[in-house]
């Protein structure tokens, strides 16, 4: 799958993890699509040199799956990240 297609995917993947994850979102759609194609990317990678599969087609339920996963991991972290840094100490 070209990168093109990884990009259009984490578009969608931030979507569909902004949805799951849910609750005060501290930034905007903008931020949980842009963190969607990075966590597509990683979770894409990821897949990819620790399970030695072949994630090549873009309606593959695994490349969907490690693209959601991806996403909502860098969203958690970020949120926690964001949240941290917003707190006076």
């Amino acid at each position: 799958m070209g990168i093109i297609a990884w990009i259009i995917l984490g578009l969608v993947a931030g979507y569909v993890a902004k949805l799951i994850i849910g609750g005060k979102d501290l930034r905007g759609l903008t931020v949980a699509c842009l963190l969607g194609v990075a966590g597509a990317l990683f979770g894409g990678t990821f897949a990819v040199q620790s399970f030695d599969s072949d994630i090549g087609a873009f309606f593959d339920l695994t490349a969907w799956i490690t693209a959601v996963a991806g996403a909502a991991i860098l969203l958690v972290t970020y949120n926690v990240v964001d949240l941290r840094r917003r707190i006076p100490r």
